[in-house]
């Protein structure tokens, strides 16, 4: 269930958020996880997306070094999982999806990380498992956020990492967008941030018909969480959207200084059971 946003927009229609489990037309009945995975597929993974190729897979790779033992939550068709392997072949890597339609995929193009079927809030592993935890574009889409960040910590070994990316909470808000306002004199534009510290859960538009489940919450929820799972922050990047994107929407391009990613790498420092 690892998510991106959708079509390269006008800016001043807000912010959009996809997911490779969430790609989806919401059918009367149907699993929004499922129905439209192979539209994500198409068009996010294997160099399809700039956002991805271009910034999160170079992160991920960066922060994964010297891993040994990694967690893909929220694999989807696996490609982050595949980039561990690739960049060091003795890397073993295990990702969760609840999905069938990305799992059939991401076993189908192989690449050396095994999966198992199951959700953030429940994984099915023993204590400090891992050394790696990698979540990227997931939890925005996940009801269970506390208990899915404190499984993290669990299977977390002490010293372990978290890479935790997501659409960024404050500047991607809901009603976040370019405002150019012609009324005043002289005119002005700049971005609109939505109301951030309301937490909201919504059908995002991301593709012509397509929408997806996202659940907006403040920068505080995910920290605060992470503390109390005994995870502490040690680096944060806002990157600026990457040249490809810009070079597929040019209506963005006054809005270059705005992120739409947002990075945090914790790593694992106590036992939260003890006080």
């Amino acid at each position: 269930m690892a998510s991106r946003r959708g079509r390269a927009s006008d800016p001043r229609e807000g912010p959009q958020a996809v997911s490779p489990s969430a790609g989806s037309k919401v059918a009367k009945g149907g699993d929004p996880w499922e129905t439209n995975a192979r539209w994500w597929q198409d068009a996010f993974t294997e160099g399809a997306d700039p956002e991805y190729a271009e910034q999160i897979l170079p992160l991920a790779a960066e922060h994964l070094a010297a891993a040994h033992e990694v967690l893909d939550v929220g694999a989807g068709e696996g490609q982050v999982g595949r980039l561990a392997c690739a960049s060091a072949p003795r890397t073993r890597v295990v990702g969760v999806e609840p999905a069938w339609a990305q799992l059939n995929v991401a076993t189908a193009r192989a690449g050396g990380p095994v999966y198992v079927r199951a959700g953030a809030a429940a994984l099915p592993f023993g204590d400090e498992r891992f050394d790696a935890v990698v979540a990227c574009l997931v939890f925005e889409h996940i009801d269970s956020v506390d208990a899915a960040i404190a499984e993290v910590g669990r299977v977390l070994r002490p010293g372990g990492r978290f890479l935790f990316f997501m659409n960024h909470p404050l500047l991607q808000a809901p009603g976040s967008g370019w405002i150019d306002d012609q009324v005043l004199d002289p005119p002005e534009q700049y971005w609109r941030i939505g109301p951030y510290l309301v937490e909201d859960a919504s059908l995002e538009e991301v593709d012509k018909g397509v929408f997806i489940p996202f659940i907006h919450r403040p920068l505080s929820r995910y920290v605060n969480a992470m503390i109390a799972a005994g995870l502490l922050v040690t680096r944060m990047e806002e990157p600026a959207p990457p040249p490809g994107f810009l070079a597929r929407a040019a209506e963005y391009h006054d809005a270059a200084t705005i992120p739409r990613l947002l990075f945090l790498r914790a790593e694992k420092v106590r036992d939260p059971s003890v006080s």
